[in-house]
């Protein structure tokens, strides 16, 4: 047995968590039993609260309930319900974890938006997910082509309460234009756990906002990937999460060909005892993808004591070739600093506090283009703000 392996096994007897060497050897599979039942200790998992998935993770969970989507779409988008057995679903990816190759296996039916070629959508669409009940569980699929040179804003709103799992396909054609913003507006008992698959053709670009406010445990796991030179894919997203909430987000960038531009930035706020969130970006830079440029940025502010956030940026690079590539992460408090000069400038300190938190989003609330989720998600943290008291 070789020393790597005596390590590997000595750490296993001792219950730790073996990372996987690189995330361009994850696995992936449409078969659910492909995948081991997770634990908790794996690198995928070690974060999750397991016995909060209510059975989503080991195939206890069957499906009692279906989802219901409302549509207010542009008339130029073409919206369609079809089969599992439709070729065009699963194009954009394939399932990385066993929840969301259960999902894949257990919908009856899926949703497929289409925005024609050469189409300009008049309007923003918004889809209206509502989840299958309280105590129930569903599963649910829905994909999203953009065809060559298409332009469109997508709205996905996740409300309802019960249990949900899902995968979310992005097919975003050759020269196309697309804003995505996928928001988690859940009830209080509400488990979601969502893996969200973006492929870009040449020359594509793709704005994805994920915004997580409600739910009991919310989990997204979205995965960028290019087909051809010139993809440009801009990740961000915004969460607040409260007393006991779980909010995960898991992103992956996988750079695979040349020319290709990824810009990552999510920031969270957290308050109330049992308050947890994760964020896990993993950008990975293969050795054909010369000239890429990539960055990705998160950042969390604890607003009170007894909340946690778990921030872990990867950079993997496989070449030297690259316009540039970095990382940055950090987790605070309130900057005394800034709270000392508005308080100096005859501002009660409760507004200050609020003025601090609305600057901590605003670089991320003025890149999103649908002024009624802004103002939405402005509202809803305002809302904390009162709840806390800040």
């Amino acid at each position: 047995m070789s020393v790597t392996e005596n390590n590997v096994s000595e750490a296993l007897r001792e219950g730790a968590v073996i990372p996987a060497a690189s995330r361009a050897e994850r696995f992936t599979s449409y078969d659910v039993e492909a995948f081991e039942v997770p634990g908790g200790r794996e690198e995928n998992w070690r974060f999750t609260p397991m016995k909060r998935l209510r059975g989503l993770h080991d195939g206890s969970a069957t499906a009692t309930g279906e989802i219901t989507i409302d549509v207010e779409a542009a008339p130029e988008l073409k919206i369609e319900t079809v089969g599992r057995d439709d070729e065009r679903l699963g194009a954009a990816g394939v399932p990385s974890d066993r929840i969301a190759a259960q999902a894949y296996s257990a919908f009856t039916k899926a949703t497929v938006v289409t925005v024609p070629k050469e189409t300009k959508a008049s309007k923003p669409s918004v889809l209206r997910i509502h989840g299958p009940g309280e105590d129930q569980v569903a599963y649910g699929h829905l994909q999203v082509r953009a065809e060559a040179f298409a332009e469109a804003v997508i709205v996905l709103d996740h409300v309802g309460s019960g249990t949900y799992a899902d995968n979310v396909e992005f097919v975003i054609g050759d020269g196309a234009k697309v804003t995505v913003v996928s928001v988690q507006d859940w009830a209080d008992d509400a488990v979601h756990v969502s893996e969200q698959h973006l492929k870009l053709g040449r020359d594509a670009a793709l704005r994805h906002t994920v915004i997580t406010l409600g739910g009991d445990l919310v989990r997204v796991s979205p995965t960028a990937t290019f087909a051809d030179k010139g993809g440009d894919v801009e990740m961000l997203g915004v969460y607040f999460a409260d007393r006991g909430q779980h909010q995960e987000h898991r992103l992956f960038v996988d750079h695979a060909v040349p020319n290709c531009k990824s810009r990552v930035m999510y920031k969270g706020a957290l308050q109330g005892e049992g308050a947890h969130t994760v964020w896990i970006g993993d950008v990975l830079i293969r050795a054909a993808a010369e000239a890429t440029d990539t960055y990705e940025l998160n950042r969390n502010l604890v607003l009170t004591p007894g909340a946690r956030a778990d921030s872990v940026p990867n950079l993997e690079i496989e070449t030297g070739e690259i316009e540039g590539a970095g990382h940055a992460s950090a987790t605070g408090r309130f900057d005394d600093e800034q709270l000392f000069y508005l308080q100096s400038r005859g501002i009660a300190e409760e507004a200050a506090r609020r003025l601090v938190v609305r600057g901590f989003f605003h670089e991320i609330l003025v890149k999103i283009d649908v002024p009624e989720v802004r103002e939405r998600l402005e509202a809803a943290i305002e809302a904390e703000l009162e709840a806390v008291g800040a």
